[in-house]
């Protein structure tokens, strides 16, 4: 059976490290088993969802890489959701309850009091057809719950937490259909998901106890009108905290956007998120097969996952010394060729930085004071220069020869007056970019 997963936000706001990483993760598990990578755009609710976000979405997710192989929109399925609605209804799993918000947070509120679980009471289900009546009579309408068999445990293997087991009497029967008629998430994902062909659910821990009342809702479905159709397996990662430990308000607005800002690559979000959580280090590795071939459910813990902004920075310095020139070229600075790229690269953190460092080569730079001696020094280095394919290393063995200079006495006033710096790229690389005529006239700008 082909692997199928999916990745279904909704579009009322952008993707956040958290979103990226379920949605990394389901297209590594399908592109691993050679399966398909579907993206549902769960938009359902009317009145939050933007197609701005809709269109974000997309653009993120192909900014990360991970190719689509198949789209579908909540919002063009009603007629799916309202089938399979009729279906439990027939078949005596949904039911119409009429509290309103105010009256379910006081019976919470008695329950916790009782110290019992503050979960629904069924009352809906005590009421008689004329109680109903009166409820529709006097302009209440009801939202729809899905009601859940006591009679069984809820159980299912799953691939990160083993065995999961829930009783059904511990869980409140869900709404799945507000009193307005629109859905909420329970039913429509379990409809797309059977339509779908979805093969495998991976998702945060916090939809466990969903999924403990999904799966009831899936075997309904099933047998109601789904007779061809099986469950997915199951999957619950840890979710993702700060370097400090803790659920991080920052995690849930740090997406692509300031990623970008940041001149982050996308290969190094990916190589840290693909390994977040795992047994596995986290390496600076840009060839996806290679984090595709090690992908492993099995190696997830259940331990939160910490991300780590340091972390990602040093992932995103190795993997910039790690890039080709062909792949840097189109945000390089005007003139910068392949030499002048493998020259410059091991100084660079992020790629952006590189027009900073190419000013070393077209000028101009500002040159430090120096000394008298100093300046005699590099006034002579200015005699001594003679081009070959090695000017660097032919004029500090002439300096060293002429002058007996070792070490930094040697190196840095001629760097300083090359360069105006203290560091940077090798004088080896650096100064045939810089030319003859140049690098010439800097040493005895620096001795006048």
């Amino acid at each position: 059976m082909t692997t199928i997963t999916r990745f279904a936000p909704s579009p009322t706001g952008r993707l956040h490290v958290g979103n990226i990483r379920t949605a990394l993760h389901n297209w590594m598990l399908a592109k691993k088993n050679g399966g398909r990578f579907l993206l549902r755009i769960d938009d359902t609710d009317a009145e939050r969802s933007r197609e701005e976000y809709v269109d974000a979405i997309r653009a993120d997710l192909a900014w990360l890489g991970l190719d689509v192989d198949g789209e579908e929109r909540q919002s063009l399925r009603l007629e799916k959701y309202q089938a399979a609605f009729d279906a439990l209804l027939q078949a005596g799993r949904i039911y119409p309850a009429y509290e309103t918000s105010q009256e379910l947070d006081l019976k919470r509120k008695i329950q916790l009091g009782r110290g019992l679980p503050p979960i629904y009471d069924r009352g809906a289900l005590n009421m008689t057809d004329a109680e109903r009546a009166e409820k529709e009579a006097a302009g209440i309408a009801p939202h729809w719950r899905f009601k859940l068999d006591h009679s069984e445990a809820i159980t299912w293997d799953d691939a990160v937490r083993g065995v999961q087991k829930f009783d059904a009497s511990q869980l409140s029967d869900p709404v799945i259909r507000r009193a307005d008629g629109s859905w909420l998430y329970m039913l429509p994902s379990a409809v797309d998901d059977l339509d779908m062909g979805v093969t495998d659910v991976l998702r945060g821990e916090d939809h466990v106890s969903n999924t403990a009342v999904q799966i009831q809702m899936f075997t309904a479905l099933i047998a109601a009108q789904y007779a061809a159709a099986k469950m997915p397996r199951f999957a619950h990662e840890a979710l993702l905290v700060g370097k400090e430990g803790k659920l991080s308000k920052r995690l849930g607005s740090l997406g692509c956007d300031a990623f970008r800002e940041r001149d982050i690559e996308p290969q190094a979000i990916i190589a840290m998120l693909a390994r977040l959580g795992t047994s596995l280090p986290v390496e600076p590795i840009a060839d996806r097969s290679v984090l595709i071939d090690t992908f492993d459910l099995g190696k997830f813990g259940r331990a939160p996952a910490r991300f780590d902004d340091a972390e990602l920075d040093r992932v995103n310095a190795a993997l910039v010394h790690q890039m080709d020139f062909a792949m840097a070229a189109p945000r390089l600075p005007e003139g910068m060729d392949e030499a002048g790229w493998h020259a410059i690269r091991p100084n660079l953190s992020h790629v952006s930085e590189a027009v900073d460092w190419w000013r070393l080569v077209i000028g101009p730079i500002d040159q430090p004071e120096f000394s008298d001696e100093d300046k005699a020094y590099v006034g002579e280095a200015a005699s001594a220069l003679e081009w070959s394919e090695d000017p660097w290393h032919g004029l500090t063995a002439a300096m060293k020869a002429a002058t007996g200079r070792k070490g930094k006495q040697l190196f840095l006033p001629l760097r300083q007056a090359l360069t105006g710096m203290d560091h940077g790229p090798d004088m080896g690389e650096l100064l045939p970019l810089i030319g003859e005529a140049e690098a010439r006239a800097r040493l005895e700008q620096a001795a006048s």
